[in-house]
């Protein structure tokens, strides 16, 4: 007879990887950790066949030979080789000049940069730390409201998580099993919606504290009439054709079918590489930068999916996604208390867990039960990914605002940057709302119906103990050419 009960092994896998990661452990190692470890027990009780283990090779070749995960060192490539070469700089100068006039231009300028620099980097370190340096201290020189200034760089920053083409989307759409190119699709009107929350609220700043987005001095903005201003509109086309030609080019092949994410995010590397290179910007020293923080990124999401397979494969053994699907389904409300459950769960996680965490080890939990209940998977992602947005901006453990910290002046005390972060996190909640709310505006055409009547899932009885069984994976098996 089992010491452990097969019904308590689920729980007391999840309590001792939470101990795990509060101690500081690596996650990825973490999660191998556990999964051995829960392995071991299980094999050694009778519960689990070891046939199981044996399979974790072919799945680890499975996960490297994942054509759309190839997309992830590609678009990181892409944004890392465009944020070197200056493009922030050029925009936020040029922009910052279109808009200087008016009240709240630089915060007007800061928003838009934030949304190029998400279409084209797609990374939020890169993007809030870069505006960070370049911006702020143009805003306070001018008397900008530090509150307002640090909420709307570490906001816009943000972008980079739900805008086209985002890495997080990538991971979702791996996850949640539908294709990337829809997940885009489907994201693409609810962040220009946000796009356009943060300006308006940038405007009604201007209206109701008329001091604290104040216009920039005539003598500042050169952007005027004659040839100087002839000029200046020369050199706002320069710099913005180029970077949203690539974006056209790369997200119209991807909307169009013409192309994959993988091969879209092929075509923006080496469109990065010739505007670096016309910028002449494009060096050794910046290439070398550039592979290896890509190399970097994509070992941390590589063991990271390693880790959370070896967590999977042995918690599926021990009938974890029943025990998840029972959880679950005893939850009042039925489908919008399930929607409503997983949107807290994932802003709560997000305090503590990066996205790529999040993705790989809570989502594929998450999947058996929205599938049962015919949730539809791209809206279900878009919701999750804005969810997962906010969590970059929450107090006192969002990224973004840690990345602006690094970089803010000693004038700027750190609750101000907290204080600044708060209106955009109740937009984002808004358009979070909004997705749950109104469906459509993800997947426009289709319509969905949510039930509140208590859940029915029926739950098929599972037999881990056949030798030639890999955990619901098909073996990878590789193919050599002659």
């Amino acid at each position: 007879m089992p010491i452990i009960p097969l019904e308590w092994l689920p729980p007391i896998m999840f309590a001792v990887l939470l101990v795990f990661m509060v101690s500081g452990f690596p996650v990825a190692f973490a999660l191998a950790a556990n999964g051995l470890l829960f392995g071991y027990v299980a094999i050694e009780q009778g519960l689990m066949s070891p046939a199981l283990l044996q399979a974790l090779p072919d799945r680890i070749f499975g996960i490297m030979s994942n054509d759309t995960l190839l997309a992830i060192p590609f678009f990181t490539f892409m944004g890392l080789v465009l944020e070197r070469s200056g493009m922030a700089e050029d925009l936020l100068e040029t922009i910052g000049q279109l808009f200087g006039r008016v009240r709240g231009g630089l915060a007007y300028a800061v928003i838009l940069v934030g949304a190029l620099l998400a279409a084209t980097t797609g990374v939020v370190a890169a993007s809030v730390i870069s505006m960070g340096l370049i911006s702020l201290p143009v805003m306070l020189k001018y008397g900008y409201s530090k509150p307002v200034a640090t909420g709307v760089i570490a906001a816009s920053g943000t972008l980079a998580q739900i805008l086209p083409p985002s890495l997080v989307l990538i991971v979702l759409g791996d996850q949640l099993g539908v294709s990337v190119g829809e997940m885009y699709k489907g994201a693409m009107l609810p962040a220009l919606m946000l796009v356009g929350l943060f300006m308006l609220y940038v405007f009604a700043v201007t209206r109701l504290q008329q001091g604290a987005l104040p216009a920039l001095p005539p003598d500042v903005c050169t952007f005027g009439s004659g040839n100087v201003g002839l000029r200046k509109a020369c050199a706002v086309l320069f710099v913005l054709v180029p970077p949203v030609a690539l974006i056209f080019l790369v997200l119209g092949t991807i909307f169009l079918g013409i192309a994959t994410p993988t091969e879209g995010g092929a075509m923006g590397a080496v469109g990065a590489l010739v505007l670096a290179y016309f910028k002449k910007r494009l060096n050794l020293g910046m290439l070398k930068q550039s592979i290896d923080s890509t190399t970097k990124l994509s070992c941390f999401v590589l063991f990271i999916l390693i880790g959370s397979t070896v967590f999977g494969l042995t918690f599926r053994a021990v009938e974890g996604d029943l025990w998840i699907e029972h959880l679950m389904g005893d939850l009042p409300g039925g489908e919008l208390g399930f929607l409503m459950a997983v949107q807290i769960l994932i802003f709560v996680l997000g305090f503590f867990l990066d996205f790529f965490e999040i993705a790989f080890i809570v989502i594929p939990l998450l999947v058996p039960v929205a599938d049962k209940l015919s949730i539809d998977m791209v809206w279900f992602g878009v919701m999750i990914a804005m969810n997962m947005q906010t969590s970059f901006l929450t107090p006192p453990f969002g990224f973004s605002l840690f990345y602006l910290r690094s970089v803010a002046p000693k004038v700027i005390k750190t609750i101000e940057i907290y204080k600044g972060s708060m209106p955009f996190i109740a937009m984002q909640i808004i358009m979070v709302a909004v997705i749950f709310i109104f469906p459509e505006v993800v997947t426009r055409e289709k319509k969905v119906k949510l039930e509140d009547k208590p859940l029915s899932l029926e739950l098929p009885t599972q037999n881990y103990g056949d030798e030639n069984d890999l955990g619901g994976n098909q073996p990878f098996v590789p193919q050599f050419s002659e």
